[in-house]
């Protein structure tokens, strides 16, 4: 049967546009203690716990004949390939990460793994983690040291005051405490 009759995208499309963003140029992969052991365990639970399932499935799939329209066969290879490029893109973060350990840090001075609790112009407080690209979670405060935000309470010191440029306009921001150790 021709490819032009079947639904799915090639391999080569399917892998174009799915990997998450890539660091900037000359930048390094900061990543916490934290951050790489989980990443680390993803790894390893998709080589040698998932893969190895599909593996089979697709094995016991191919044994049936008519791999055509076997959609055991045809879904456990798209998961394999899922799977494969998921653990490419691991394997090279873990390779290219540079772990940053952040606790013990003894100054107010803003860096890569501190907890800063800041108070906008309106009053609103608030407090968020600066942690590596691959550890970020808006919904727990942790944003990436590369975001605007961090790069404007970078190198800033508790009681200082910054401005963040943002699409709504610019806003004051001031750091009300900075702290260190609370990235898990």
């Amino acid at each position: 049967m021709s490819k032009a009759f079947l639904k799915e995208p090639d391999a080569e499309q399917e892998d174009a546009g799915s990997e998450p963003a890539a660091l900037p140029v000359g930048s390094k992969n900061y990543i916490s203690p934290a951050g790489y052991a989980r990443l680390n365990a993803e790894r390893r639970q998709l080589v040698e716990v998932e893969r190895p399932e599909v593996v089979r499935v697709v094995s016991w799939a191919a044994s049936n004949g008519d791999r055509s329209e076997n959609g055991d066969y045809i879904y456990g290879k798209r998961r394999l390939r899922e799977i494969d490029r998921r653990v490419r893109f691991l394997i090279k973060r873990l390779e290219n990460a540079e772990i940053v350990g952040a606790a013990g840090r003894d100054t107010d001075q803003v860096f890569f793994g501190a907890t800063v609790a800041l108070r906008s112009e309106t009053g609103a407080e608030r407090e968020l983690t600066i942690v590596g690209m691959d550890e970020v979670d808006p919904a727990r405060g942790r944003v990436s040291w590369i975001s605007p935000i961090a790069r404007a309470l970078l190198k800033a010191r508790a009681g200082d005051v910054v401005t963040l440029a943002t699409p709504a306009g610019t806003e004051t921001l001031e750091i009300m405490e900075v702290s260190y150790g609370k990235i898990d």
